[in-house]
């Protein structure tokens, strides 16, 4: 049978301590939003700092003097039909040499870059920008800066985050071109017809007066190491955004009210 007096006699001792671990949570908890978000900013701006140095930015009046690096276009599909080696500067591709095996005739097509041409891969610029407005939203708060909610901390990381999910898109899937977009850009002598999409078969082109219809479509890729290391850079710093989300996740779930 329950005793009503030793359960009241109970109830100021279980109160006490519901009240000092609050009072201990509370205090971790702005520990939290005081050192340990700065802390993870620090490092995030660290950790996209070295990304943003991969994205080489050429020096106005110095644009030659980027590194020019050479790549060898392979795929595990196309066999020996596509062999072919780009040269890209920075962001631009200054040079592409393609050879093209005909499958019936065994005819070797040749192609080339217009010597006076040069193809500006928008992908690489976006993606830099994408950090360097992540990188920006991070300085927007420096260490003197007090954050008041959890809330506000989930906000900030939302907002770096989103860019560098962005950022990460851009590089993974880009945007094809279509045969008026290529042949707008200037980089190859031909008119499309109509509004068909390059990489699909039944697509038309002219050249030299003469009409084409694609009726293959073969897929060349080249591995980017520095683009391979922003890749991993971006990971990370979406690791560290979720991990301090989850950190201030996890205070909340100690009581029913939020701290944030």
């Amino acid at each position: 049978m329950l005793n009503p007096q030793r359960s009241l006699s109970e109830l100021p001792k279980t109160s006490t301590a519901s009240q000092v671990e609050r009072v201990v949570l509370e205090e971790e908890f702005n520990w939290l939003l005081k050192e340990e978000v700065h802390a993870v900013l620090k490092q995030l701006q660290d950790v996209l700092k070295e990304a943003s140095r991969r994205f080489s930015m050429p020096t106005p009046g110095f644009e030659n003097q980027l590194k020019q690096e050479n790549f060898i276009l392979g795929s595990s599909t196309s066999m020996d039909q596509v062999k072919g080696v780009l040269t890209l500067q920075g962001e631009v591709l200054t040079q592409a040499d393609i050879n093209l095996k005909v499958a019936k005739s065994s005819q070797v097509l040749h192609f080339q870059f217009r010597e006076d041409k040069q193809w500006k891969l928008q992908q690489i610029q976006d993606a830099r920008n994408h950090v360097n407005q992540a990188l920006q939203l991070l300085s927007s708060r420096d260490e003197s800066y007090h954050f008041k909610s959890g809330a506000e901390v989930n906000k900030l990381m939302d907002g770096v985050m989103l860019q560098l999910t962005r950022a990460r898109n851009r590089l993974t899937t880009p945007a094809s071109m279509t045969l008026p977009e290529l042949a707008a850009s200037g980089l190859m002598n031909f008119k499309p017809a109509g509004s068909s999409v390059l990489h699909s078969p039944g697509a038309m082109f002219e050249l030299n007066n003469n009409r084409f219809e694609v009726s293959h479509v073969h897929k060349v890729e080249c591995v980017v190491p520095w683009l391979s290391d922003t890749l991993v850079f971006f990971t990370i710093s979406l690791q560290l955004c979720q991990q301090l989300k989850d950190k201030i996740s996890v205070f909340s779930s100690f009581w029913n009210y939020r701290p944030f």
